[in-house]
């Protein structure tokens, strides 16, 4: 049935023609390679042994085999045997079956056992397999990339699972919680007025990777950087999850919305030295992880176990031909770099002034188009905002985060640290010289409160993770208003909502690029829990049938995110490639406190107004921030036309607290009651 030769090592991973698939894996210490194929997912044993030869199949560091006859969808996997000596890093194991770290699809059957991968013996009949995939074979028709730039761009992170798993989404039960489940929920995001999706990790992972008997929920836990995840699949054949998941990126690219994956390049599925060996591991752990100085321990910057190797010139190499293949063969617009500051670290796990794996991503031709954004900072103590190496990254903004939520909240002396937020934070990027752009904005994201939660509790309740209450962040700059959690109490409810509204239009209204978390705009709970990672049920879903019951908020975000584009507080200047200086200089700025022109810097200021010009027009804004805690009256700097017209007031009631077009009221009055903890935004 197979005809077998030699193979070449031109490419790493399966390449697939119509002969057949030449197959080539790096194992520089390797003393016998594997190649196993199997007839079904729940296969008890291989049906076919292929015992590479160190003569003919390996070329340097590299093994191939080139075996004629094999069709897409045939399952495979490897074993490497080697030397075993852990105290110098090295724990080759003949007996554990090993996934291509360039597989394409994962098939994980009934009978895949987590734990078989830890056990000494043989797990061949409890094993993760690797698909043989005809990348080419798809029609990608006349697919184009939406292309927003960063400064017209509203980014919506989302969990793909969570978002259509809800009974009350209206998708079929077999489309729930799966890409075809999105796609029909493109209306949705369409109406909303979002340009981007930011998916959360869409790599295969393993969902039963959790100690505390519960389930991997988010999927930061790659098993594979180059594997779609099957469990988001409606389609189950053998090689359904990859085409469902290019026919989702084309529907969002004809709906103009951008594809931006959330990716895991620091640590994997294989947790510390006692995990289990499904992969990485098993070809050669000392390149693929940092270990610790005596070889024995791997280093855990992560938070999760181990620490991708990024510096060793394979692993960079892995790393760049997998955002590669998304971009090529996949159409992805971008990626969100989860703890990208890891990939700053040497083999020892040392900070670099300049590292060459960040440096690689950001001048790489094929990466040139799409968005690189970075959360810049990791699990070991290193904290980047604003200095992580590159031109083209992009930031998760954390001092955003941190001093929008303080300010709002209440807390003394945040008025010049929550402007300097507002405007773009040039403390942090000033020195950049780029665009304002740098920065993205975000008050909540996957990880900790949602916006709902923010301002319902003091504290993270999170007992149903099964770690006592330990896990998640304990800093959240959160307030519940009185009470801790939902309550019957109209007054605080209103109050709630009203927080909710002023932190959405702060976050944009501000220079920079806003990201808003998935069901923030209709105010979805997690009951408090602030690490939903492993929380994959009803509570933590979207729940569709809150888009009707908080309409109001609803509208609320749209109509924001419609005129986000003329609230000048974002559109500062005409000149998009002008840097974040260069357009404060060029905005006219003026700040004013209840009397123009007298701002109140002081430690117990809780209110400013910002009045800002556009460069190319009459057209000025006029901004107020109250957190204080009583009502306070503003005088009015003169608007141009002698009238200002009220585009948001967050204590109004719903209908009235934001205009949409042919609902706008003018004012021509010398000053505004701006009521306590509320926002209101004035057009001259």
């Amino acid at each position: 049935m197979y005809k077998v030769s030699q193979g070449v090592p031109d490419k790493l991973g399966v390449t697939f023609s119509k002969n057949g698939a030449n197959f080539c894996v790096y194992a520089r210490l390797a003393e016998s390679v594997e190649l196993l194929f199997f007839d079904h997912k729940d296969s008890a044993d291989a049906s076919k042994i292929f015992k590479l030869s160190d003569i003919t199949n390996r070329t340097a560091y590299y093994w191939h085999i080139f075996i004629e006859g094999v069709t897409a969808g045939q399952l495979y996997a490897f074993r490497v045997n080697g030397p075993y000596r852990p105290h110098e890093g090295l724990s080759f194991q003949p007996d554990k079956v090993l996934l291509d770290p360039y597989g394409l699809l994962v098939e994980r059957g009934e009978s895949f056992c987590r734990e078989a991968a830890i056990k000494e013996g043989s797990n061949v009949d409890k094993c993760l397999k690797s698909v043989v995939v005809d990348i080419d074979d798809y029609d990608w028709e006349d697919d184009q990339h939406p292309r927003h730039p960063f400064a017209t761009s509203v980014i919506y992170e989302m969990h793909v699972g969570g978002f259509t798993r809800h009974p009350s989404s209206g998708v079929s039960e077999d489309k729930r919680g799966t890409y075809a489940g999105l796609v029909e929920k493109i209306p949705y995001l369409k109406e909303l007025g979002i340009t981007a999706v930011e998916l959360m990790p869409v790599h295969q992972f393993d969902p039963s990777e959790h100690h505390a008997g519960l389930v991997n929920y988010w999927g930061y836990s790659p098993l594979s950087l180059f594997s779609t995840h099957r469990e988001y699949s409606s389609d189950q054949s053998v090689l359904g999850p990859i085409n469902e998941f290019r026919d989702m990126v084309k529907a969002l690219h004809a709906a103009d919305i951008e594809v931006i994956l959330d990716v895991v390049y620091n640590h994997t599925a294989e947790g510390d030295e006692n995990g289990p060996t499904l992969s990485f591991r098993g070809f050669d752990s000392s390149v693929y992880y940092i270990m610790s100085e005596d070889r024995k321990h791997y280093m855990n910057f992560s938070g999760c176990g181990n620490t991708l190797n990024g510096t060793h010139s394979v692993v960079r190499r892995m790393i760049i031909d997998s955002l590669h293949f998304w971009v090529e063969k996949m159409h992805v617009d971008g990626f969100r770099f989860d703890l990208a500051s890891i990939l700053s670290r040497d083999e020892l796990g040392r900070p670099m002034l300049s590292p060459p794996t960040l440096w690689s991503i950001d001048t790489d031709p094929i990466l040139s188009p799409v968005k690189l954004i970075a959360e810049a900072w990791d699990a070991g103590g290193l904290y980047q905002v604003g200095s992580l190496a590159g031109q083209r990254w992009r930031e998760w903004n954390g001092h955003f985060r941190d001093d929008v939520r303080r300010f709002v909240r209440g807390d003394p002396g945040l008025v010049g640290k929550f402007v300097s937020r507002l405007i773009g934070s040039p403390d942090v990027y000033g020195e950049h010289n780029l665009e304002p752009e740098k920065s993205v904005n975000f008050i909540t994201c996957h990880d900790g409160f949602t916006l709902h939660d923010l301002v319902s509790y003091n504290d993270k309740h999170n007992l149903a993770n099964g770690e006592q209450n330990r896990d998640g962040c304990s800093d959240n700059f959160s307030w519940n208003h009185g009470v801790e959690g939902p309550t019957g109490d109209k007054k605080i409810n209103q109050l709630r909502l009203q927080q909710i509204k002023n932190l959405l239009a702060i976050n944009l209204i501000s220079l920079g690029t806003p990201m808003i978390l998935m069901g923030d705009e209709i105010a979805r709970s997690q009951l408090g829990n602030n690490n939903g990672y492993c929380q994959d049920n009803p509570d933590f879903w979207f729940n569709w049938d809150n888009v009707k019951k908080n309409k109001e908020l609803f509208r609320f975000t749209k109509a924001l995110i419609e005129h986000r584009t003329t609230l000048e507080a974002v559109h500062l200047s005409d000149a998009r490639r002008d840097s974040l200086h260069d357009i404060i200089a060029q905005s006219g700025i003026r700040w004013h406190g209840i009397k123009v022109n007298q701002p109140d810097w002081g430690e117990h200021s809780h209110a400013i107004a910002m009045e800002s010009k556009q460069p190319a027009s009459d057209h000025v804004t006029y901004v107020v921030f109250n957190a204080y805690w009583e009502d306070l009256t503003f005088e009015l700097p003169a608007a141009p036309s002698g009238k200002w017209q009220r585009v948001v007031d967050t204590a109004l009631k719903g209908g009235e607290d934001i205009y949409v077009e042919g609902d706008k009221k003018y004012f021509a009055c010398k000053e505004y009651l701006v009521a306590a903890r509320s926002l209101v935004i004035l057009i001259g």
